[in-house]
């Protein structure tokens, strides 16, 4: 199984967190400057276009990313607080046109104070009519920072429903 991890804001993945990935398969997480490339999203699209992406995991804006990432390449995605009804940069989003739904679990802190989690859920109900599939995980004892306990139970709880 190949893994994509799409880190956050200045972010990347900890050694600890690709520990956990790693037993699920091997894992690929480039480095992103998301304030100097507003066309992350294509830019990746085609970066790993050829390298047979199983599932696309991200964090915050790299969630963002994983969303539309997901739709292009028809693969399913976790995303943790994923920026998706606003972000402190700029991010073009490409028009992708995929005819096979694919499956997110978006993991949501009710406690997060960088992404507000209200505004994702107002996202998700406009969107879904979209080609997507979601399970959300609305956690009371989330912030927007994943600790590593969290991190391991929902990517468990991820692939198990794969």
């Amino acid at each position: 199984m190949n893994i994509l991890y799409l880190h956050g804001l200045n972010g990347s993945l900890s050694e600890e967190k690709r520990k956990i990935l790693q037993t699920y398969g091997i894992v690929q997480s480039p480095s992103i400057n998301y304030e100097l490339d507003d066309d992350s999203i294509e830019n990746l699209r085609k970066q790993f276009q050829d390298k047979d992406v199983d599932v696309l995991i991200g964090s915050s804006i790299g969630g963002f990313v994983g969303f539309y990432l997901s739709i292009a390449i028809g693969r399913p995605a976790l995303l943790f607080n994923p920026a998706l009804a606003s972000r402190s940069v700029n991010q073009n989003v490409p028009e992708y046109n995929n005819p096979h739904r694919s499956f997110k679990r978006l993991v949501l802190g009710a406690q997060d104070q960088v992404v507000d989690p209200s505004g994702t859920l107002q996202f998700v109900s406009k969107t879904v009519k979209d080609n997507t599939d979601y399970h959300i995980s609305l956690r009371q004892d989330l912030a927007h920072r994943i600790p590593l306990e969290i991190f391991e139970e929902e990517v468990r709880a991820f692939f198990k429903s794969l």
